[in-house]
């Protein structure tokens, strides 16, 4: 009968799970799953190790900002101890210049040049950190007619690595913005900085990988001042013009050049 013969025929097609799958495609599945399983495993430890790293370097910010804050109470109660017996208070030699080159290539001899090669001064308007030695002293004594240099604060050291700093690759020496505590920690992590609170703190205190932190940023590219310089550019600052050694004033520049 019809009917029959309809129902005979529907029970023998295969169902879905009867199909039968070749072993390629179920092994490119398996490899497929398990692909997906290990990426999904590798993004939550990259998520767990991220949230370690931030609250690592929000301690490590902490301290620092506490060690700062005691340095200066410091020498506020130092002075006033001094005051009261009658003394005088003579504050630690700086350790750290920050230093401008603000004249052009002109008139120089070899030996200028060649110390403003060392102090990686290649260009007006460059700026670079220079740990206090007693060689580095003699290097800005010969270059002293073409920079302006003095001792930058706290402020003025956050304010160009944050805003004017750029990292010299190793391959290609080119300049890369400083974006990420990545790019950091991936040059000077294995010194112990892997942020840039980090490396401000290096730089600023001038401490035992100094060298490495001051090398691995590129010379700061600085603005010419807010107003332009002093008529008598090209005389010590002393006698009212913009060369050598500025001290404390150094932090005005800064801000006019940044």
């Amino acid at each position: 009968m019809p009917g029959k013969h309809q129902a005979s025929v529907k029970m023998s097609v295969p169902t879905q799970d009867q199909i039968l799958v070749p072993e390629t495609l179920l092994k490119k599945r398996k490899s497929q799953e398990k692909e997906r399983a290990d990426k999904q495993q590798e993004r939550e430890t990259k998520k767990k190790e991220s949230k370690q790293k931030r609250e690592q370097i929000f301690k490590r910010a902490e301290s620092y900002v506490k060690e700062y804050r005691d340095g200066e109470r410091e020498k506020i109660r130092m002075a006033r101890v001094s005051k009261q017996e009658g003394s005088y208070f003579v504050p630690a030699e700086p350790k750290l210049v920050f230093v401008v080159r603000i004249k052009g290539i002109n008139k120089i001899d070899p030996k200028k040049r060649k110390t403003l090669q060392l102090l990686r001064l290649l260009q007006i308007n460059n700026g670079v950190f220079v740990r206090l030695t007693k060689a580095t002293i003699e290097m800005l004594k010969i270059v002293e007619p073409f920079v302006a240099y003095g001792y930058p604060n706290l402020k003025s050291v956050r304010e160009l690595v944050y805003k004017r700093g750029y990292a010299k690759s190793s391959p290609g020496k080119q300049r890369i913005p400083l974006t990420d505590n990545a790019i950091i920690e991936e040059h000077l992590g294995a010194h112990g900085i892997v942020c840039m609170e980090d490396l401000i703190h290096e730089i600023y205190t001038v401490g035992p990988n100094f060298k490495q932190a001051s090398n691995f940023l590129w010379p700061f590219k600085l603005s010419n001042p807010t107003g332009g310089f002093r008529p008598r550019k090209f005389k010590h600052f002393i006698e009212g013009g913009d060369l050598g050694n500025r001290e404390d004033h150094i932090n005005a520049l800064i801000r006019q050049m940044n």
